[in-house]
């Protein structure tokens, strides 16, 4: 039986310490970049000015960025653009105030009942298979052709994915947690503040984030049928005598409005579930 003396574990102890330590290989995407968000707008920017200085471009057809930006210029000191932003603004701002309510009371009505399930998840469901912009022309039968039902196709653009991912969220809850609400003694408000809306704030978010990008898809359509303001009208106007360059202002615009409005939403998920341990965080 051989014995192991102080002196022994001392230089094994060091000659461990001298060897490399071999770094294994970090898993996660790493730290996050600044404004990451805008590197591939910027760079979409500057190859866009990079082949128009070239003449690789057609004028007619894709005016220079600079070009654009004199046009939005002039629209601007004419009262003409800002006029037609904020029709769009309110337009899409009430459609989709009533879409975010009608799918977060819908998918907490479905997903706390089996009755309400039942009545609400297939007719939702139903209603994603048919194309929204395909009920313009009933919604016009029904509302009319001025804003009430522009209004109502952007709110069922809105509540769709609203519903729908929180739906799947509050489906997918943990069901020990209800036991554990249960053993607790938790009344049913208690329940709904403790489990079900922290159990489907990342669900809702996801769908809030489509919601309003659909608001401003669906805008874009709607504007252009019957519309005497707003910035889709602007942009068809602007077909109609060949002005591509006010057109790609339009676009420009939606845009800007659907990455602040989506980098908005994105900052406020991370305020609220700054609990969560994610791969983005």
């Amino acid at each position: 039986m051989t014995t192991t003396t102080p002196t022994a574990l001392l230089a094994q102890a060091q000659e461990h310490q001298s060897q490399p330590v071999r770094r294994r290989r970090g898993l996660s995407p790493g730290r996050k970049l600044p404004a990451s968000r805008l590197v591939g707008p910027a760079l979409f920017l500057a190859l866009w000015a990079a082949a128009s200085a070239a003449g690789q471009l057609d004028p007619a057809a894709i005016p220079a960025p600079w070009t654009v930006l004199r046009t939005a210029g002039r629209l601007w000191s004419a009262g003409t653009l800002p006029t037609d932003i904020l029709t769009s603004l309110e337009r899409a701002a009430y459609g989709f105030t009533i879409g975010l309510a009608a799918g977060v009371v819908l998918a907490l009505a479905a997903g706390l009942s089996r009755v309400g399930e039942a009545l609400i998840d297939g007719t939702v469901n139903l209603n994603r298979a048919i194309p929204t912009l395909g009920l313009i022309p009933l919604f016009i039968l029904w509302l009319g052709i001025g804003e009430a039902f522009k209004i109502a196709i952007i709110a069922i653009v809105v509540y769709v994915p609203i519903y729908l991912n929180t739906h799947s969220a509050l489906s997918g809850i943990d069901n020990r947690f209800v036991e554990l609400a249960e053993v607790q003694g938790l009344s049913r408000f208690r329940f709904i503040r403790q489990i079900v809306i922290p159990g489907a704030l990342p669900g809702f978010f996801v769908g809030l984030r489509l919601g309003v990008t659909g608001s401003w898809l669906g805008l874009v359509v709607l504007e252009q049928i019957n519309a005497t303001s707003g910035l889709g009208y602007m942009m068809f106007q602007a077909q109609n005598y060949g002005q591509s360059d006010v057109i790609l202002v339009g676009l420009l615009v939606y845009g800007i409005f659907g990455l602040v409005s989506d980098s908005a939403v994105r900052l406020i998920e991370r305020r609220v579930l700054s609990w969560r341990r994610t791969l983005s965080s």
